[in-house]
């Protein structure tokens, strides 16, 4: 009878949270030592709970423990730099195959339904596809990653249209180019990148341990996303590396605009439903608290936007101003503040009916989660509202975000006469036209 009224105490104590948690979009973080884990048939269990509450779930899978084994089978190994696999044309068919086994074996569990099981005319459906698009890493150090890719695109529209049908989508540490080409990619970056393009309501990653812990070994158990920071300064080196790189997921993922990001353990029964509905949960919760709001810059902005700008005029992608010209040109610009801060801003200058639309900047912190859209859609508003009908811009790096914001390759002779003048043919910029 105790436990009966245990059970109904609990139950009843949970309905807040079943509600609250309703309808909300939860992208779910899964190394693939958890999928070699006694455990893993729970957590699968667990998954399909939260399914049956209306819970909207992407389920990205890691793979490195498949991967060292399949390598290991094939007499070769990868090199690693900086805590990340070097991908060469040798080993990428065996990483390739030991992802899709990976994913295989989460497709088979999420698709059981067993009598006397708690999967039980569960029917999920599970999509998986090419949401993520890719790009290569690159030239770090001197080490060239070949195959390794980072992020440069995720399908939002794609992932939510499945996402409303009901289904869990499942996505896999690959990523394909427009060119056709393959990447092994990391899980955690794939995670952080959907939950910022989603704006997902919660980001969920598990670790070996139950949480984060302090320099005593006492559980953290809610960081603030400054403290969180701070503690990925002072002692990330020092971390597993699993724990580093799902707390800098979740510091980077509110970063992006997810307000909660939760560390829990794949080694212990029932830890995502305790985190889940339970006031103090298992493990370890990362949470944004900053205010964020659009507006039109004042004069005290000058010194946050030479700040924010000054990168991208020593690397050449943006025009140098200086404090002076910045101060007399001020009405000119708008900004994001985030918590007192800028973190974007971008300029209009008009020229008749038409406007140069110039010095658009996001903090490297704040990229990936839509704020520069955002902020170019208040930019085209604005013109709108002082009779500007087409917007120009010059630029030499950062054409193909421009083009993905609906800009046209120009001419010089599009130009107003006044800005034709004032071309610089020694820095060749590309010039882009959109029409309002």
């Amino acid at each position: 009878m105790s436990q009966t009224q245990d059970y109904v105490k609990w139950f009843r104590h949970s309905t807040p949270y079943i509600n609250r948690h309703s309808d909300k979009t939860f992208v779910v973080m899964l190394p693939g030592e958890a999928i070699t884990h006694a455990n893993f048939h729970n957590i699968v269990h667990d998954i399909a709970l939260l399914c049956s509450l209306d819970v909207k779930l992407v389920l990205v899978h890691g793979a490195r423990p498949q991967i060292d084994q399949r390598l290991q089978l094939a007499d070769t190994y990868s090199h690693f730099h900086k805590r990340m696999r070097v991908t060469d044309s040798e080993s990428l068919p065996w990483v390739i195959e030991a992802i899709g086994t990976a994913r295989t074996t989460l497709e088979a569990a999420l698709s059981t339904g067993l009598p006397n099981s708690p999967m039980h005319d569960a029917d999920m459906q599970v999509i998986s596809g090419n949401f993520v698009v890719a790009m290569p890493y690159g030239v770090i150090d001197g080490v060239d990653f070949q195959h390794t890719g980072k992020v440069r695109k995720v399908n939002t529209q794609s992932l939510k249209n499945v996402l409303d049908t009901g289904a869990v989508v499942l996505v896999s540490p690959m990523g394909y180019s427009p060119t056709g080409e393959i990447f092994n990619l990391s899980f955690s970056e794939v995670a952080t990148h959907i939950a910022s393009a989603l704006k997902a309501d919660k980001l969920l990653a598990f670790i070996e341990g139950e949480g984060i812990k302090d320099v005593d070994g006492n559980l953290i158990r809610q960081l603030s996303i400054n403290e969180c920071k701070d503690h990925l300064t002072d002692h990330g080196e020092k971390m597993q590396h699993d724990e580093q790189q799902a707390l800098s997921a979740c510091y980077l993922s509110c970063l992006q605009g997810v307000q909660r990001a939760q560390l829990m353990s794949y080694t212990t029964d029932g830890a995502l439903l305790t985190e889940l509905f339970t006031r103090d949960g298992l493990g370890t919760l990362v949470y944004s608290g900053y205010y964020e709001q659009l507006r039109k810059a004042k004069i005290d902005d000058v010194a946050g936007i030479l700040d924010l700008i000054r990168p991208l005029e020593e690397s050449g992608i943006l025009v140098k101003r200086s404090r002076e010209l910045l101060e007399t040109e001020i009405q000119n610009f708008h900004v994001m503040e985030k918590d007192g801060s800028i973190v974007a801003c971008a300029a209009l200058y008009p020229y008749g009916n038409s406007g140069e639309l110039s010095c658009v900047a996001t903090h490297p912190d704040y990229r990936n989660g839509g704020r520069a859209s955002a902020l170019l859609q208040q930019m085209e508003d604005h013109a709108r509202k002082i009779g500007i009908h087409k917007l120009f811009l010059l630029t030499t790096q950062t054409a193909h975000w421009f083009i993905e914001q609906g800009f046209a390759e120009g001419k010089i002779d599009d130009l107003p006469i006044g800005k034709q003048e004032l071309y610089n043919y020694q820095r060749k910029s590309k010039i882009f036209i959109k029409n309002l």
